[in-house]
């Protein structure tokens, strides 16, 4: 995972970050945008570990990274990839105010797809 990440960023100008608080420097998760060879679109993903979620941490991360791509890189849109069940990452996403978009390509079927917009 750890080449991808940083070849991401080499070739492309995008990749993970790490999720650190800023009081004390602990590492809570990992944000980023994904665009690997599964991926019909540039992903913006998120995880927080377990013993840290639902304190927000996900919600401002992904905010801060989803606002610098859309105006350092330009991107028009980003599209997270959530699985069914996924309770936790679906509400970060409609806080984020993504919108489920039924009709975008996806590698796994199953997933829900929620597109946010640059607009």
């Amino acid at each position: 995972m750890f080449c991808h990440d940083v070849a991401l960023w080499q070739l492309f100008g995008h990749g993970a970050l790490m999720i650190d608080l800023a009081e004390s420097g602990e590492c809570v998760g990992q944000v980023g945008i994904n665009h690997g060879p599964l991926f019909p679109e540039k992903e913006l993903g998120w995880f927080v570990y377990e013993d840290h979620g639902g304190r927000g941490y996900a919600t401002e991360a992904a905010l801060a990274l989803r606002d610098w791509a859309f105006s350092a890189l330009k991107l028009p849109s980003l599209v997270s990839y959530i699985a069914p069940g996924n309770a936790a990452s679906v509400a970060v996403a409609e806080r984020l105010g993504a919108r489920l978009d039924p009709t975008a390509p996806r590698t796994d079927p199953a997933d829900l797809v929620y597109r946010h917009s640059a607009s």
